[in-house]
């Protein structure tokens, strides 16, 4: 019989679960209710859409034939299975047909293979299972099945994230069902909705959106992308969706995104559980959603549960977004007192409630043995009827006799400003500070609080919080910080005399200099550490480039390695998270050198690559603006197509996240600028003092030097750079500034673009000097990079086009230049040049603000035994003068973080 075809009679109903424990098999339900029953009905949905794929859409029809496909290839008989979920057709297909068929199945990530391998060690499944893209790949280790099991018994998940623990959750068909039902009511899914899996199915949250929408006839936008994608939002936009799940730690991606500005005309609703949201997050969110149409809803619940116990009403987001709100249909709360505590124990009865744990193949065959959950969250009821979460009634320690609330260390930090969590054993208290605080001091504070001895607590500076793959805080790995090194799980020997204790305790997981890099294989995590100057150990899959403080200046560098790591560069690989950075094949064996590898080698060399077009720019407009001025070429506007691609820049690498985040990184980079700056100006005033004077130094000779055009004027680029930055860096920090330029990304560098061109035009007479009108081409090129339709394209198109000509009144092929600088950033993305061009086009553009200012010391002299010469020696001399500078820039900064106090 096609499991499809397994419909329950219209009058059946869930059968009940008993209420007291069950030692062993009781008698197996009805054939109709061995599986669960919406799983068994995808064919009563016809060709409707159920899982929109990125280049197809697989109706319910469809959908159901590929199920009953995978069921026949497991067999009538139940066997105890294991799935390797991925977001792929594969995987939902094998999910559903050990749903519909009532084959006992535990589902593991596909990513982790330790973690598979720790499970099939644990419970010797029947069948491991495996999604291979739109294929289901079945590997049957028994032909029949070596397990009793329950009949009730539908589905095995961890309650631990990934760590392969043997404990799972026993979920029964009933459960299953009951969740998705409950779900899908107060959610109010009809089949019009569409969600994006933006959560693993590994994940009892990412299966509970999938079991939800198909029981009501709904779609998948089936994906594996990260929210920081943009290849997601396409695809969302594409498809339609009107739905996403979030954890916690997708409010901070999205933050990075520019979530509030984007325009999803088809979004309805936004849902979030996975831990607990910060109130003025949800506030924040709650009060978006209201105005640009969708809802909030905030939820809890536990694997336990099948997914979720309580919702907030969106309604009320905004005004309680401290509670948890009530619970879901079909289920109840109620409070039970805690000895010793001023607040109770939340416990949750429903018919969602599991079965029970397993800890082995021998509990597989149990039945029921609990009725209601203890949750072990502690709780009150508020006048308002709604729940709220107080405590965790196992997350505290008893240190010296004191009981001490580890929610309650998290949340005095919190008001700190410092994003914290807290651990420990009952001899010690263990926090992971994220950011760069010095531990001691935050220790000292901490110890005073709670009236603890000041040796009982350890407080360790991270890069980031720890977390599991589900989002949430891995607590093991933040009690590991207080291991010795060489018990450390990151710790690699030797290489570890990097980290150094930022703390006065033990050693910190702190920033690691390019020497800790070099002792392991170049990897992207190892990239990133080694151009942005952080721990390797501390990058995580979800990190990107700008979420780990990259800039315009690391950026250069970063591309050209993981071009050559990766064999190809993602578009928008430095917001892409770093588990989607992965090479196109595997890499070299290092060492191993052949004869036959020459000639793959020179092929590789001469291969057509991708390079972004602004590293070819700063490489051209370098070599152009030394040339011009050395005489050698006369190819000028090239430094006016420098200044727009810095506001290119500005917008990629200095507009993600937070307000005082992205202003602390603005403020780095324009550091970044000013001291090597400042140090070589100070150097030419020394040596030319005919040449220049003070004001060059102190970067003020566009308010202070003379108004007519002369020796003093060669740093303009510089200073006005810098200005422009100073203005940008305080007009951002204006928190209605920051809101709106949030929302609206595009229109806010337009907006500046209008007001840079009444200078540009001489519409008011402003006085400045008359290199000042450039604001106009650093707003173009922020807009340039926040242009995402062919609107915005054509608009900043037509803007250069007006603005460029007379630009300069009596140099058309400048003002060309210039336009066609500006043209190429809007819609030229990348140029496609041999391989073997990449790295020294990629060293003359990160060094390209450091030629700049070397030549005018160094061409003079030269420029009378060759005007080649002299440009070939101001462009090693820059190149020199960057790495330098660089190394010096990484050792000062280490400095000031070592010295920064602590909130």
């Amino acid at each position: 019989m096609s499991t499809s075809a397994l419909t329950r009679p219209a009058s059946a109903t869930v059968a009940p679960l008993a209420t007291a424990a069950s030692p062993g098999p009781t008698e197996p339900p009805p054939a109709t209710l061995r599986g669960v029953p919406f799983a068994q009905r995808l064919a009563h949905f016809g060709a409707r859409a159920a899982v929109v794929l990125p280049d197809r859409t697989v109706d319910y029809t469809e959908l159901a034939r590929q199920v009953d496909d995978v069921a026949a290839r497991l067999g009538p008989d139940p066997r105890l299975a294991v799935l390797a979920a991925d977001n792929t057709l594969g995987s939902l297909v094998a999910y559903l047909a050990c749903l519909a068929t009532g084959h006992p199945l535990a589902v593991v990530p596909a990513d982790k293979p330790e973690t598979l391998e720790a499970l099939v060690a644990a419970y010797a499944p029947d069948v491991v299972l495996r999604g291979g893209g739109e294929a289901t790949l079945i590997e049957a280790r028994h032909p029949g099945s070596a397990h009793d099991r329950h009949p009730e018994l539908a589905l095995l998940m961890s309650t631990s994230g990934s760590t392969g623990s043997p404990k799972l959750v026993r979920l029964s068909a009933a459960n299953v069902q009951a969740n998705a039902e409950s779900i899908a009511e107060y959610l109010r899914i009809g089949p019009g909705d569409r969600a994006a899996t933006t959560l693993p199915l590994s994940y009892c949250y990412g299966l509970s959106v999938v079991n939800s929408h198909l029981l009501r006839g709904a779609s998948l936008v089936l994906t594996e992308l990260s929210v920081v994608d943009p290849c997601f939002w396409e695809a969302f936009r594409a498809a339609g969706a009107t739905s996403f799940a979030a954890v916690p730690y997708t409010f901070e991606l999205l933050e990075r995104v520019g979530f509030g500005a984007m325009d999803l005309p088809s979004l309805r609703c936004v849902t979030q559980a996975g831990g607990r949201l910060a109130p003025e997050v949800v506030r924040r969110y709650a009060r978006l959603g209201a105005a640009d149409g969708w809802e909030l809803f905030v939820m809890y619940g536990q694997t336990e549960a099948t997914a979720r116990m309580a919702y907030l009403p969106p309604q009320l987001a905004a005004e309680r977004p401290d509670a948890i709100g009530v619970p879901v249909p079909g289920g109840t709360f109620r409070i039970e007192p805690v000895d010793g505590l001023e607040d109770g124990e939340l416990v949750y009865s429903g018919p969602n409630t599991m079965l029970g744990y397993a800890e082995s193949p021998a509990d597989l065959a149990l039945g029921r043995v609990v009725d209601e959950l203890r949750t072990g969250d502690l709780a009150r009821l508020g006048d308002d009827g709604l729940y709220r979460i107080v405590g965790r009634r196992s997350r505290f320690v008893k240190i010296v006799g004191l009981r001490v609330d580890l929610g309650r260390v998290e949340a005095l930090l919190a008001d700190l400003g410092v994003d914290a969590a807290a651990t420990g054993a009952d001899e010690r208290l263990v926090v992971a500070a994220a950011g760069e605080h010095d531990g001691g001091l935050l220790a000292k504070d901490l110890a005073g609080r709670l009236g603890l001895p000041r040796r009982s607590v350890a407080v360790h500076p991270v890069v980031d919080l720890p977390r599991l793959s589900n989002g949430k805080i891995d607590y093991p790995a933040v009690r590991a910080l207080d291991a010795p090194l060489s018990a450390r799980p990151w710790s690699a020997g030797p290489s570890d005399a990097g980290f150094g204790s930022r703390g006065g305790g033990p050693a910190a997981l702190g920033p690691a200099g390019p020497a800790a890099v070099a002792s392991g294989p170049e990897d992207v995590r190892s990239v990133f550490a080694d151009t942005l100057d952080v721990d390797p150990h501390s990058v995580k899959d979800g990190d990107s480039f700008v979420s780990l403080g990259g800039d315009s200046l690391s950026y250069v560098a970063a591309s050209i390695r993981l071009e050559q790591l990766l064999g190809h560069l993602p578009a928008d690989w430095h917001v892409t998270p770093v588990s989607r950075l992965v090479p196109l094949s595997a890499p070299p064996v290092p060492g191993r050198h052949r004869n036959s590898d020459i000639g793959s080698a020179a092929a590789r060399a001469l291969r057509m690559a991708p390079l972004e077009s602004g590293i070819a720019l700063r490489a051209v407009a370098i070599v152009a603006i030394v040339s011009s001025h050395v005489g050698l070429l006369d190819f000028q506007g090239t430094a006016h197509v420098l200044m727009a691609l810095c506001g290119f820049n500005f917008a990629r690498f200095h507009l993600a996240g937070g307000r005082l985040p992205r202003l602390r990184r603005q403020l780095v980079s324009l550091a970044r600028i000013v001291v090597p700056s400042v140090a070589f100006i100070g150097v030419a005033v020394l040596v030319s003092p005919d040449k220049y004077e003070w004001y060059n130094v102190a970067l003020l000779n566009a308010f202070l030097g003379p108004t007519s055009i002369g020796n003093t004027w060669n740093f303009w680029f510089i200073e006005l750079l810098v200005y422009i930055l100073v203005c940008m860096a305080a007009l951002l920090a204006v928190p209605w500034v920051d809101r709106t330029e949030w929302r609206f990304p595009f229109a806010v560098p337009v907006g500046l673009l209008a007001i840079g061109l009444v200078p540009r035009f001489g519409i008011l007479d402003v006085p400045a000097p008359h290199t000042m009108p450039v604001l106009w081409l650093f707003a173009l090129g922020w807009a340039a990079a926040r242009a995402r339709t062919l609107r915005h394209r054509l608009l900043l198109t037509a803007i250069a086009a007006a603005s460029t000509p007379n630009f300069f009144a009596d140099d058309p092929s400048r003002n060309a230049v210039i336009l066609a600088g500006i043209l190429v950033m809007v819609w030229v993305p990348v140029f496609h040049l041999p391989a073997l061009l990449h790295r020294p086009i990629g060293v003359l553009a990160m060094a390209s603000v450091y030629a700049y200012l070397a030549h005018w010391l160094i061409y003079p002299p030269l420029v009378h035994h060759g005007a080649a010469l002299a440009v070939a020696a101001s462009l090693v001399g820059g190149i020199a003068y960057w790495a330098v500078s660089s190394r010096a820039m990484r050792r000062l900064e280490r400095f000031a973080a070592r010295a920064r106090p602590t909130a």
